[in-house]
């Protein structure tokens, strides 16, 4: 121990090993086998071998060494711990070891003393002495440094408990500074020599025995070094040993490239005859295996092509490598590494493979291609099961060493790594014993957590499939086990610990191979049957792997992570902490956003649904448990960001909600933006479904919100969705995608993605719409922000309705409509009840007052309300009148040109028409003159919409059939409506009676004329015979006739009033009835003028009193009104020829009722009326007092049959009426008489003349019947016009009167040439006539004319 002392026992032991050695540099012969008896058959050389074993005739093979051709026997046995005489005859007793016994002279002088010459020594018998001294060292060391047995005996007992590996280490730390110092001198001194000799022996053992003797040497030199923390010596042994357990030449390259390698002089460099020295090592132990070399990364490609052989010895070295690992695992350290490259080699060649959990079974020989003896078949189940235990016993292990471990298996897999990016198969032992490691030291994972699973972390993203498949095996199967392990405190209470267990199963999210994911998620799958119940604060990490999906994932893992998540849904929700409900909610979200499997994302929105109803069924305990968990402060928040269980999509949390927000409104909320991103997924379906989903859950939900909470769902949730569905409705493509049809067969009317955007918006905007009118009570207690909401969603409608898509416009008219549906409520801005049933005995209060209380308080300010709020309702209707009005102006406007065609649609046309009643109720109180005259405009501009060709069939009803269109309807009850409110409004309202006139006048109008639209060309629908025209007018005629109902029901109404006397209203009915009427017959239906006749004698009868008082306001209407009965009476137009007996005689008396009309209502007042109106009369009645033919055809032979003789015979009698007839004397109407007297011979004398003349020309051919009966019909006229005449008061008639008659006998004496017997007959009463006045009269002369 003294610095500058001379080292003998280093020497001593250098010496041993130095001797060892020379006996195998001695070549065959040499001076270890001189003697005199010479045995040839024992020096120096092998006998013969047969399998590796020396054999002889009637002899064993005896144990030996064998070197480089050398071969040296082990001639003699001495147990440890015993000593033997040097020669077979010394007996008696003998010292403890084997140094005494050499030391002893004396006796060994005693035993010479009686020899003439020295005994032979047998050959072999020096290596053996100096292999047993080795061996007693080694044991006298051990016993030095331990104090105790020393560790010889069975190496097949397996440490059970902890303390026995701990011992060594608590022996350590009583040990005193000199003792140490001692002991590790005591190995310095000897471990070169020592290792040299025991490295050179284990090498040229041939005997099993002698080969464990040399291994349980360095396994005891191990020990001790490992105690004293001498890792230089430590590591050299361990070398030697796993040199020992691969073959010869494998060890040269395999252990040369260790980096940390000590004593690199001890491993020999490859020889020149290395194939000898494989051969040599074969020779002494049997071949028990044949396999492959592992590749590694310091070799090139291909190194290792050949077999791979391994004897018995191999298999003996590497239990003792077993051994050692496992009874000193706790001071290897570093070694670990080399320890762990030898087995992984060994276990490599044998063909041992990887199985679940970590242990290793042999494999089938096709698929490892070793070649194993049955000797050691039946071993490699214990090698393996040593193995296992090996790994085991590593929960006995202390944490430094147990770090040892696993930094030594993560190096190793690393490795296996590096050398899998090289194209080489890598081996799976260091994975796969870090899963088994890991296994068993669940009781400390805080420890060994971090870094296994970040490695495995490693492997799982490697691209070989094996190592990365056993990577995700190995994390999942930890994650299981260590959620299964009864952890204390439990998991669920350690918060910390079960993020970290769960985070590695999260990081696997990052790995896009699906091999990967998919083992992850069925780990997860597993889970939740397993662990489900105990997460609580795992739900996070847990929904978050599920949710882990994209678009890049295929559809099996879609399906797989989706059970999962289904699975969460139907059974873990009431265990679920309320806090982390958003992250289902998100997750499910997220499924429904996947495009890979289309049932997943529909029914993803079906489980959003079932939350939906989970949410409100339990609503009061989630209430209070998100209540308690924002009381308890952030404790979860923060744990939630440190271990990554935010949602990654930076999502607000529940904890995170401002203080207008609750935070189970919150929740609603995130379902509410949730499916609002899913409305507007890409694919149609899923758009339709989620759609369908968030009104139907508004609406049925929507109760449960606060009332500020709204105001978020307005501008958060709606008007987004409004916003982003537009801006994708307005760009989607209008072509056809055929890839995205396949073999599925579309409508038409789906069969582009524009078409299938429009259904979406259509879906959109009505259960917006709807959603305003089933909340607007909460909705407008925003005062400040709902005008403006109204507002807006107004202008999205009126956006919507202008769009040249026909299902958007129809659509956005009806949301339209469902806005209208609001009613003024007396309470209009009180909390609305429930939509849905709450359970039995809950109640739903956001106040905390009671409801009885609440009730009292509504009911003493609902006057106040209503009165409050009157205004207000006007300001928003107002708006919405102004929307309608500008889509009316918009959508009816003509294009300016064919290129830019649109027309709207009757649908849409009658839809928003209809929407104007309802709207008017609202607006009634502030509707005026310029409204009704913009909405004139609207409705007039709409009518005159033509219909495509293609849709006229199926919109307007088959000619002639009188029937109004759905458009005509709906502006008829607009029109209807207006008069309705007119009528019951002020005085004020009561000035819009002109413009309605004029409005319904001009539909009338209509009716005879169709209008133009525009430009366009145009068809009458009467015209049209199949759909071979582009555009087709409406039939305006039965809503024309609808039209001139209204005007007459409205004129009898209001002909008094001022506003329409002042209008000339009847002037302007006159007019336009006037059209009708001259037409007749030519009217396009004749029901038309019959109505408007009828109608205006309705009109005429009410009207005419009015006129008459007020004449200066209808000075010219009288004008009007005789063109009007002159263009009917006497039509331009004839009756056509199918017409039958009786329709001509119905129309007959209609002639007569306007005769009677002017005999009753009109010439009576004549001394009111203008002159000129009644010279127009009396010029009418002298026409149509005469029948008038028709025809002056000679084969006319239906003419006699429409002569109106009614109608002559009124307008005569009429004329007689007011002729001198019972008059006394001149009155104020004598002009009226004289124009009518005068009129009628005038009219008669024109007949007879142009019959006398007509008969002269016609020869013997007969005039046509109409003519004859014309004028019978005139003679009787002559004939009663002189008897009355005759009969009146001769102060009465002027002389110019009878100067007419007079000259009335000549034509009247050119008709007797007449063959007619009725003429004739007619005349001869006519010229009886004229007897009395061939005589004067007996009154005085006229003088003057008078």
């Amino acid at each position: 121990m003294k610095p500058h002392s001379t080292k003998i026992f280093r020497d001593m032991v250098n010496g041993i090993g130095a001797f060892i050695q020379s006996q195998f540099m001695n070549a065959p012969g040499g001076q270890a086998s001189q003697g005199p008896q010479k045995q040839t058959d024992l020096q120096g050389s092998p006998p013969a071998l047969v399998g590796g074993m020396p054999i002889g005739s009637g002899m064993s093979p005896p144990p030996a060494f064998m070197y480089r051709g050398v071969w040296i026997p082990l001639v003699i046995i001495i147990p440890q711990g015993q000593t033997r005489p040097t020669f077979p005859n010394v007996s008696g007793g003998l010292p403890k070891d084997a140094f005494t016994f050499v030391m002893s002279h004396d006796r060994f002088s005693l035993e010479m003393l009686d020899k003439v010459e020295p005994p032979t020594v047998p050959d072999g018998y020096g290596l053996s002495v100096g292999f047993y001294c080795l061996v007693e060292a080694v044991r006298t060391i051990q016993l030095v440094v331990e104090g105790g047995t020393p560790l010889t005996g069975k190496r097949e007992k397996l440490q059970g408990t902890k303390s026995e590996i701990v011992e060594p280490k608590e022996n350590d730390q009583i040990l005193k500074d000199e003792e140490r110092s001692l002991y590790e001198e005591l190995v310095n001194s000897s471990w070169c020599g020592m290792l040299a000799a025991l490295a050179l022996l284990l090498d040229a053992s041939t005997d099993e025995s002698a080969t464990e003797s040399v291994l349980k040497c360095q396994e005891a030199y191990i020990s001790l070094c490992g105690r004293l923390e001498m890792s230089l010596p430590r590591d050299a042994f361990i070398t030697s040993i796993c040199k020992a357990s691969l073959p010869p030449h494998y060890a040269l390259t395999i252990l040369n490239t260790q980096g940390n390698m000590p004593q690199k002089g001890l491993i020999r460099a490859p020889s020149q005859d290395l194939q000898s020295a494989s051969s040599e090592a074969t020779d002494r132990s049997q071949v028990v295996a044949v396999g492959t070399a592992l590749p590694t990364a310091a070799l090139p490609v291909g190194a290792h092509q050949g077999p791979v052989m391994l004897t018995a010895k191999n298999i003996q070295c590497m239990r003792s490598l077993l051994c050692v690992a496992h009874c000193h695992g706790g001071i290897l350290g570093s070694a670990w590494h080399l320890v762990l490259t030898t087995l992984q080699h060994l276990v490599w060649i044998l063909g041992l493979k990887p199985s679940s959990g970590g242990s290793l079974k042999a494999s089938q020989p096709d698929s490892s291609g070793a070649i194993i003896t049955t000797a050691v078949l039946t071993e490699l189940p214990v090698l393996s099961s040593m193995l296992s235990r090996l790994f085991e016993s590593s929960q006995y292990l202390n944490d430094v060493a147990l770090h040892h471990l696993i930094d030594a298996l993560c190096k190793l897999s690393t490795e296996s790594m590096e050398l899998a990016y090289s194209n080489r198969e890598p081996s799976l032992f260091a994975v796969a014993k870090l899963l088994e490691t890991g296994l068993v030291n669940l009781s400390r994972v805080d420890i060994l957590w971090r870094p296994v699973t970040a490695h495995l972390l490693e492997v799982s993203q490697h691209p070989h499939l094996g190592l990365r498949n056993w990577g995700a095996e190995a994390i999942t199967n930890l994650v299981k086990a260590a959620l299964a392990y009864k952890h204390t405190p439990p998991l669920q209470e350690n918060l910390r610990l079960q993020a970290s267990i769960l985070a590695p199963l999260q990081d696997l999210s990052t790995i896009t191979q699906p091999d990967i994911r998919q083992k992850q998620l069925q780990c997860v799958f597993q889970i939740l049957h397993d662990n489900g119940d105990t997460l609580h604060h795992g739900w996070p990490l847990i929904l978050g792997v599920i949710g882990a999906v994209t678009n890049d994932h295929g559809e099996k893992l879609v399906q797989t992570a989706f059970q999962s998540l289904q699975l969460v849904v139907t059974d873990f929700l009431p265990i679920i902490p309320c806090c982390y409900l958003e992250v289902v909610v998100t997750v499910a979200s997220k499924f429904g956003l996947q495009k890979q499997e289309l049932n997943v994302s529909l029914t993803a929105i079906g489980l959003l649904w079932n939350i939906s109803d989970y949410f409100y069924q339990n609503r009061e305990r989630i209430k209070t448990e998100l209540n308690k968990s924002k009381q308890e402060g952030d404790t979860k928040v923060t744990y939630r960001s440190d271990t990554k269980v935010t949602d990654r999509s930076g999502d607000t949390k529940v904890t995170d909600r401002s203080e207008v927000m609750t935070a189970f409104d919150g929740l609603w909320m995130c379902l509410f933006m949730r499916l609002g991103d899913l409305c507007v997924d890409s694919r149609p379906a899923v758009r339709k479904s989620a759609g369908q989903t968030l009104f139907s859950t508004i609406s049925t939900h929507g109760g449960l919100l606060e009332q500020a909470s709204w105001k978020k769902v307005l501008w958060k949730v709606l008007f987004p969705l409004l916003d982003n569905v537009k801006k994708l409705s307005s760009t989607a493509p209008n072509t056809k995608d055929q890839s995205a049809e396949g073999n599925i067969l579309i409508h038409h009317s789906r069969d582009t993605a524009e078409k299938q955007w429009a259904e979406t918006r259509v879906l959109t905007l009505a259960g917006v719409a709807r959603t305003f009118t089933a909340q607007r009570r909460i909705l407008q207690g925003f005062y400040q922000e709902f005008p403006h909401a109204w507002a807006l969603l107004l202008e999205h409608i009126e956006v919507a309705a202008l769009c040249q898509n026909a299902e958007i416009s129809i659509a956005a008219i009806k949301s339209f409509q469902e806005m209208l549906l609001m009613q003024k409520d007396e309470t209009a801005f009180t909390l609305p009840t429930l939509p849905v049933k709450p359970p039995v005995n809950e109640s739903i209060n956001r106040t905390g007052e009671s409801p009885e209380a609440n009730g009292k308080s509504d009911n003493q300010n609902e006057a106040e309300e209503t009165t409050g709020n009157e205004d207000y309702d006007i300001a928003l209707w107002s708006a919405a009148w102004k929307v309608w009005l500008n889509i009316g102006t918009n959508a009816t406007k003509p294009p300016e040109d064919s290129n830019s065609l649109y027309i709207p649609s009757q649908a849409f046309l009658t839809a928003l028409i209809q929407t104007f009643p309802p709207l008017l109720e609202h607006i009634k109180t502030r509707f005026s003159v310029s409204d009704l005259q913009k909405l004139s405009g609207v409705l007039k501009r709409s009518l005159t919409v033509p219909v495509h060709g293609d849709s006229s069939p199926f919109i307007l009803p088959a000619y002639p059939d009188v029937s109004t269109t759905p458009l005509q309807e709906a502006t008829l009850q607009a029109v209807e409506a207006i008069i309705k409110t007119v009528k019951a409004g002020s005085d004020t309202m009561h000035n819009m009676y002109p413009d309605i006139f004029d409005q319904l006048m001009t539909y009338v109008d209509y009716g005879i004329r169709v209008p133009k639209f525009g430009k366009i060309e145009t068809k009458h629908i009467g015209s049209v015979r199949g759909p071979t025209v582009d555009w087709v007018t409406m039939n305006f005629v039965p809503f024309a006739e609808r039209c001139v109902k209204l005007i007459v029901d409205m004129y009898l109404a209001t002909a008094s009033h001022p506003t329409v006397i002042q209008a000339h209203v009847l002037q302007n009915i006159i007019k336009t009835f006037r059209q009708p009427l001259g037409l007749k017959y030519g009217c396009p239906s004749q029901s038309t003028w019959m109505l408007v006749i009828n109608s205006l004698l309705s009109i005429l009868n009410k009207g005419l009193p009015v006129a008459r008082k007020h004449e200066s306001e209808f000075s010219s209407m009288w004008s009007e009104l005789a063109l009007t009965l002159d263009e009917f009476l006497f039509s331009k137009n004839p009756s056509p020829p199918t017409m039958s007996i009786e329709e001509f005689q119905r129309d007959e008396s209609l002639d007569c009722k306007v005769v009677c009309l002017m005999r009753d209502d009109i010439l009576p007042y004549s001394s009111t009326i203008p002159l000129e109106f009644t010279e127009k009369v009396m010029a009418i009645l002298n026409r149509g007092s005469i029948h008038a033919t028709s025809s002056d055809s000679f084969i006319d032979t239906d003419s006699s049959r429409k002569l109106r003789e009614e109608f002559a015979k009124t307008c005569f009698e009429t004329l007689l009426q007011f002729s001198y007839i019972n008059r006394s004397k001149t009155g104020s109407d004598s002009s009226l008489t004289r124009l009518a007297v005068i009129a009628l011979l005038q009219r008669c004398q024109e007949v007879v003349k142009k019959y006398s003349e007509d008969e002269k020309l016609s020869g013997k051919c007969p005039l046509p019947r109409p003519r004859l009966a014309e004028m019978a019909s005139v003679l009787k006229a002559v004939t009663t016009l002189i008897a009355s005449l005759k009969k009146a008061p001769q102060a009465n008639v002027e002389p110019l009167v009878w100067q007419h008659v007079i000259q009335l006998y000549p034509n009247l004496v050119d008709c007797t040439t007449s063959h007619s017997p009725s003429v004739c007959k007619a005349l001869r009463d006519a010229l009886w006539e004229y007897k009395d006045l061939l005589t004067p009269p007996t009154t005085s002369p006229l003088h003057n004319g008078r």
